[in-house]
């Protein structure tokens, strides 16, 4: 592609093109469908291993009745930030149902998962602190530590004998705190919560966990990861997404009174953007009535998973470690990886790769997002189509 520059944007245009030399340019694809296990890409349908709709609530018959229903008698947006005039008596009830949820004091709601991070981590820690953050966090925590200004000590991907030796070595701080991915997106791992709270326990340190991929996924009915690990009130700060598993759109953070008023006073995107709108809200309410429910969903995702898993090993893939629904399909270099998306692709499989910056060089993957929407058959289609690309580039034998 020939793009049309001047001197000012010539190093963008140079970039994009060795971006596509290295097999490096991503390539978005549009959906032109409902989002579901099954959806059409290119006019073309096909089985949906990409999203993280891990529930399949994202095209749920009770989440759009909610939707329809809160317009009809709310409007669209609140048309306001949370501190002036956006804050409506159903973003009052949807903070309310997620504490109950969660098992948490209080819980505040902002307009997605990365706003969270930014709203907590700045508000919570500042200049002459110090945060302690897993090397394989998310790049949403990445961005809110620098935004705080606090010094940021990474130590080794859940290694607490390390996150133990740079705690001993950091002898120059205000306040501290560790922060952690739960389920750690690109691998699938999950983080040694009991652990780390031991760790911040001794050292009177403020912990959080940003659960993205765990709400709706780990604990009893898709509590979460603190509640998968019966860490309620011991871990300070805990960000949540509605937007995965909950299948809308949505950030939580989850803590004490004292926390939660505090970023109600001083969490930036709290105070500087406008309130998830009506429907969002509505919907959300009605995916947390649903998961009070039942487990049902909860646990026909990890049946598809585990499911799912047991073959790619048998077809002699490599997935890593995982220890969640999230299943990274390891290839190596990011052309070898574009290949394997687009071979899959033409045999009715949506699996996007996933290279760098995203993941390390050199671990390039296709992230394989199990859901409760897919069928036995969804799944043995796909792989079949694995089995078939991973034999024509010489994958598994």
């Amino acid at each position: 592609m020939d793009y049309i520059t001047d001197s000012k944007t010539q190093w963008i245009a140079d970039e994009l093109t060795a971006l596509r030399e290295q097999g490096l340019y991503n390539t978005i694809r549009t959906v032109e469908s409902p989002m579901d296990a099954h959806i059409v890409i290119d006019g073309g349908h096909v089985i949906n291993m990409c999203a993280n709709n891990y529930l399949g609530l994202a095209n749920h018959p009770r989440l759009k009745d909610a939707a329809k229903r809160a317009i009809d008698e709310w409007g669209i947006g609140p048309g306001a930030v949370r501190s002036i005039a956006g804050t409506m008596s159903l973003h009052i009830q949807l903070e309310q149902r997620l504490a109950e949820f969660k098992r948490a004091e209080a819980v505040i709601t902002l307009q997605s998962g990365f706003a969270a991070n930014l709203a907590a981590i700045p508000a919570l820690v500042g200049k002459g602190d110090v945060i302690f953050s897993d090397q394989l966090n998310h790049a949403s925590i990445i961005d809110g530590c620098r935004l705080s200004r606090a010094a940021i000590v990474a130590y080794e991907h859940n290694n607490v004998d390390d996150l133990r030796r740079k705690i001993a070595e950091t002898t120059e701080y205000g306040r501290r705190m560790i922060i952690t991915d739960g389920v750690f997106s690109m691998d699938g791992d999950i983080a040694p919560l009991p652990e780390l709270y031991e760790v911040a326990r001794e050292h009177q340190i403020m912990l959080m966990v940003d659960d993205a991929h765990g709400e709706g996924v780990l604990g009893r009915g898709g509590r979460g990861i603190v509640d998968h690990f019966g860490l309620h009130g011991k871990v300070d700060v805990e960000v949540g997404t509605m937007s995965k598993a909950f299948g809308v759109v949505g950030g939580i953070v989850a803590g004490s009174q004292v926390i939660i008023d505090w970023l109600r006073q001083r969490g930036r995107p709290f105070l500087f953007s406008s309130a998830m709108t009506v429907p969002d809200v509505a919907a959300c309410l009605e995916a947390v009535d649903m998961l009070e429910g039942s487990d049902e969903l909860v646990q026909r995702l990890w049946n598809n998973a585990s499911f799912f898993k047991q073959e790619m090993k048998a077809l002699g893939f490599d997935i890593g470690s995982s220890a969640t629904p999230i299943v990274p399909v390891m290839l190596g270099e990011a052309a070898t990886a574009q290949a394997f998306s687009r071979r899959l692709l033409e045999r009715g499989v949506f699996a996007m790769a996933i290279g760098y910056p995203t993941v390390a060089k050199g671990k390039a993957r296709i992230r394989v997002m199990n859901s409760a929407a897919h069928s036995q058959n969804d799944l043995e289609q796909v792989l079949s189509a694995f089995e078939t690309v991973g034999k024509e580039l010489k994958i598994i034998a």
